[in-house]
């Protein structure tokens, strides 16, 4: 079987264990489903911004021309720092856009991958965010009317949590024990009393994630297609983004969104 476009990345449907789906091209083959079956991926060069659609030489964080990634909403600096997200004083790279996206009903929540750590996301993208982080589980913490008073939950509690994941422990599968309602209690008395309206008290429910993965690496090896142009293999397992090969190799597929790829199995 052959797939080959651009690709993206990829969708999930929770269950036990997650489905993956491969958008590339105009395809969506279930890649979860060749778990254990070899498989190769080739890229002959082409890279195409997610954005505006132009050819570009380099890709910029995940999928973005260099112009669009100074300039397009979905590259704004408030994606990776919600707290700056200045769309609730009508402010913003598209105006439209942020009200459509950051004028919304946003979670802070509480995860474990590998330690635990704090997140931002709007509502609909539960529990599509933590999957695609890698989580194992999860739990809700704040609920907020805007993005920006999500990022400052966040950043109350960022000096005493990480919000970051360690993606190696992640993919070895080393996760930390940590009782998640516990944790939760322990942050609430860390946020200041204006912020503590927005704490989902009564929410103590687990989400629990478990992954397609046969063998997972014992060192973790990163691949990508900028200097390999062909990866093969037999496919070990997915987890968060990323494709687990054999000889302890990843490929991280939301790096490589915009690649033109062949899929061939």
């Amino acid at each position: 079987m052959e797939h080959s476009g651009q690709v993206f990345k990829m969708r999930v449907e929770h269950d036990d264990p997650v489905r993956y789906f491969l958008p590339i091209g105009d395809e969506l083959p279930e890649i979860s489903e060749l778990i254990g079956e070899n498989i190769q991926f080739s890229f002959g060069g082409d890279i195409f911004c997610i954005s505006c659609g132009n050819k570009t030489n380099k890709s910029f964080a995940q999928g973005f021309c260099y112009n669009c990634f100074m300039s397009a909403p979905e590259a704004a600096e408030c994606i990776i720092r919600p707290e700056l997200c200045l769309a609730h004083e009508g402010k913003g790279r598209d105006i439209e856009w942020e009200k459509e996206h950051h004028l919304q009903e946003h979670f802070v929540y509480l995860a474990v991958a590998s330690g635990i750590k704090v997140g931002v996301t709007r509502s609909t993208q539960i529990p599509t965010r933590w999957i695609d982080q890698g989580a194992s589980r999860a739990i809700l913490f704040a609920k907020t009317p805007n993005r920006y008073l999500s990022g400052v939950i966040e950043v109350a509690l960022k000096g005493h949590i990480s919000d970051k994941t360690n993606w190696r422990r992640m993919l070895k599968n080393e996760i930390a024990d940590y009782d998640l309602n516990e944790e939760k209690e322990k942050m609430k008395s860390l946020l200041p009393d204006e912020l503590l309206q927005y704490v989902e008290s009564e929410e103590s429910d687990i989400t629990h994630i478990e992954y397609p993965v046969d063998q997972f690496p014992e060192k973790v090896k990163s691949v990508g297609f900028d200097k390999l142009p062909e990866i093969s293999g037999v496919l070990n397992g997915i987890k968060g983004q990323y494709l687990l090969f054999d000889e302890d190799r990843v490929l991280n597929i939301r790096k490589h969104t915009g690649y033109v790829i062949k899929l061939q199995y």
